[in-house]
């Protein structure tokens, strides 16, 4: 009897494990998936890089849109987009670059001038630099300078090597983003194919919705920086900095990085403005970290709040992990991450638990709908005012064109008087 019942105990555990098939089937799968994740991690920075063209491209599709909507093929339009862009390059690099050079130049001459300036004071600071003689000490290290330089020729190649590579992950962005660009709309139909045919219209949804936070991410992200350049400009002249207008457009261009982006962009002003003065500088210098602090804690999430529907501390949250984990691209990719990993909750997991009863989820659903309703709302109201500020321009250009035309017309008939009389 105890040998029956040990039996029918092996043939019930037999029963309730698994055959050997599915053992293989998960540690084929396991390994699988442990062979991508370390081939993924292994081409990380490639990964970065088209997650990156890929965002742009989102966010610039809009533009394109509008291009196509006027006549223009895609292709032209997306060409047009670019050579705008190069041309804002162009145009930077030539306002920028010389006057930047000079004032270095100016700033290494006149640097033994400064030394020898404070030297002669009678304060801390002057004692300071006669006790230690800094003076000799500047001297002496502008004349080994070059020598300096050439026997650094190691150190001077890994920054050229650096400086090599981001050139070429520039060139590799730009290039994928164009390609993006002209695939987006067939992208958007085939990544619906992914979903089984009875998911196929909420997986529609949820690629509409990612895709639209994201572009709304570029977008705000494009008004943050042209805030940053405007309130800068208008700085920069209340302060008498040399070169304002170069030096905002910086400012606004180097924004467009998250986090770090007033700082990079302040460095060149700064600099120009301790050529003017010390007491000028350490003023613009006091300006870009409060704007800094300004930007990232009540600009940024306010804006990010209207264009990808995160909370203010989401979105601070969000760039911060996203830049402790993966530097300036994290940064720059944690708000379209955020969004996106938030519209595949509510659509998948919330809208269902919702339609299955559960109250709260419902509720939340119900909630993000009416905010998109209402971000949207606010989009048009922008967009009709826009058009409104537009054409009251146009028709005060074209009252003073009629005006102007009068008042030439009377003129002539004048001076026709004059002469018959």
């Amino acid at each position: 009897m105890e040998e029956l019942d040990d039996e029918l105990v092996t043939e019930g555990w037999r029963s309730r494990w698994p055959p050997m098939s599915y053992w293989i089937r998960v540690t084929v799968t396991v390994f699988l998936t442990i062979f991508v994740l370390e081939s993924a991690f292994s081409v990380l920075n490639i990964l970065i890089l088209v997650l990156i063209a890929f965002v742009l491209a989102v966010g610039l599709d809009p533009a394109v849109r509008r291009l196509v909507a006027r006549g223009m093929r895609r292709g032209v339009a997306v060409a047009t987009i670019f050579l705008i862009f190069t041309l804002f390059v162009i145009l930077f690099g030539m306002l920028v670059v010389p006057p930047l050079a000079s004032q270095v130049t100016g700033l290494a001459d006149d640097i033994p001038r400064y030394a020898q300036d404070l030297a002669a004071r009678d304060d801390s600071i002057g004692q300071y630099f006669r006790r230690h003689d800094v003076t000799a000490s500047v001297q002496k290290f502008i004349e080994t300078l070059p020598e300096r330089i050439r026997t650094s020729f190691g150190t001077i190649l890994g920054v050229a090597g650096r400086v090599g590579s981001a050139l070429f992950n520039i060139i590799t962005v730009a290039i994928l983003t164009i390609y993006f660009m002209l695939s987006l709309p067939s992208a958007r139909g085939t990544a619906t194919l992914a979903f089984p045919a009875s998911r196929r219209e909420r997986g529609a949804r949820v690629v509409d919705q990612s895709l639209e936070k994201i572009g709304g991410y570029v977008y705000g992200n494009v008004i943050t920086s042209i805030i940053c350049g405007l309130v800068a400009l208008v700085a920069l002249l209340i302060l008498g900095v040399p070169f304002a207008v170069p030096l905002a457009m910086w400012a606004g261009l180097a924004d467009l990085i998250p986090a770090v982006g007033s700082y990079l962009g302040a460095v060149p002003a700064i600099l120009v403005a301790f050529f003017v003065s010390p007491v000028r500088g350490l003023i613009t210098l006091v300006y870009f970290i409060g704007y800094q602090q300004f930007e990232n804690y009540v600009l940024v999430p306010k804006v990010m709040q209207n264009a990808v529907n995160l909370s203010p501390a989401a979105v601070i949250i969000s760039t911060l992990i996203g830049g402790s984990l993966f530097g300036f691209a994290g940064a720059l990719l944690a708000l379209p991450v955020a969004a996106t990993v938030k519209v595949v909750i509510t659509e998948t997991w919330l809208r269902e638990r919702g339609m299955r009863g559960d109250e709260l989820a419902k509720a939340h659903v119900d909630a993000e709908g009416r905010a998109e309703a209402e971000v949207r709302a606010d989009a048009r109201e922008r967009a009709a005012q826009r058009r409104r500020l537009i054409e009251r321009l146009r028709s005060a250009l074209r009252r003073s064109d009629r005006t102007d035309g009068g008042a030439k017309d009377e003129a002539g008939d004048d001076e026709s008087g004059q002469d018959a009389g």
